[in-house]
């Protein structure tokens, strides 16, 4: 290992100590997640990063259909662009129902207005790795509460030039305090119908939530297990790429801020 990586590991064990003190477990989870993360992003010109919607802890092969049509589409659109990139997620949760009770209170606090410890740390991660990437660009991807998790991370940076945030149908109570740069492209509508978590429509929200555990159930019962997050259906609460004003915002909104590459075989201009 070089000089300059063994700097970079104590600056990483640094920042790990501020977050979680002796929690000797926790201070190595996070040195390794930023150490995977910034040596897997070298040499690559975007870091493409999914925050998954709902508890945060759905790997994108399980993500509903139309979530992982978004990410495939910003995907290949950067791509397309002639850019290198590195696609991966971040857990915000574990995924067992012991992890979400664990979480619960947490994620309660902060779809009402509370700071988000997981946003902070996040925060802390991309600014290591942007300043030690020069030419990285980073995007987040996310919707829903994934989204407003975003939104978090993005106020936490305040003005870093090279974070980029794509939010789709960010929940009602996080309008208020929702900060959009031009670096963050918010749409809270699919162009065919409002989407109700996000226009407030409180009946459509409630009945969309009171009616899932009985499609879970139903589910079940016919010997088709789905995950709960499957069974709430909220209509206009899904942004899929095949929609074209999700598609075409999202497009102009990659193509205007980084257009195509100049370089051969990619490699941002």
């Amino acid at each position: 290992m070089t000089d300059d990586h063994l700097a970079l590991q104590e600056e990483a064990s640094h920042l790990a100590q501020q977050f979680f003190g002796d929690d000797v477990k926790k201070r190595a989870g996070f040195i390794e997640r930023l150490w995977d993360t910034y040596t897997s992003a070298e040499g690559k010109d975007f870091l493409l990063i999914h925050n998954p919607g709902g508890w945060g802890c759905t790997r994108l092969e399980g993500c509903l259909q139309w979530e992982r049509s978004v990410v495939e589409g910003v995907s290949a659109t950067v791509e397309g662009l002639g850019y290198r990139l590195l696609l991966t997620q971040y857990f915000r949760s574990g995924d067992s129902w012991w992890a979400h009770m664990r979480d619960f209170m947490k994620e309660a606090r902060f779809f009402f207005g509370a700071r988000s410890l997981g946003a902070e740390i996040m925060a802390a991660e991309l600014r290591f790795v942007t300043r030690h990437i020069k030419n990285l660009k980073v995007l987040l991807i996310a919707a829903s509460q994934g989204a407003a998790f975003s939104n978090a991370v993005m106020r936490e940076l305040g003005e870093i030039p090279q974070v980029y945030s794509i939010e789709l149908g960010i929940f009602f109570p996080h309008m208020s305090r929702r900060v959009i740069t031009d670096r963050t492209l918010a749409i809270d509508s699919n162009g065919l119908m409002p989407d109700p978590m996000s226009h407030r429509n409180l009946w459509a929200g409630f009945k969309a939530y009171i009616t899932a555990p009985f499609r879970w159930v139903n589910y079940r019962l016919r010997g088709r297990p789905e995950k709960f997050t499957y069974c709430i259906n909220a209509p206009g609460h899904d942004y899929n790429w095949k929609y074209p004003e999700v598609q075409q915002r999202i497009t102009d909104f990659l193509t205007t801020r980084f257009g195509a590459t100049s370089k051969p075989g990619g490699g941002a201009s």
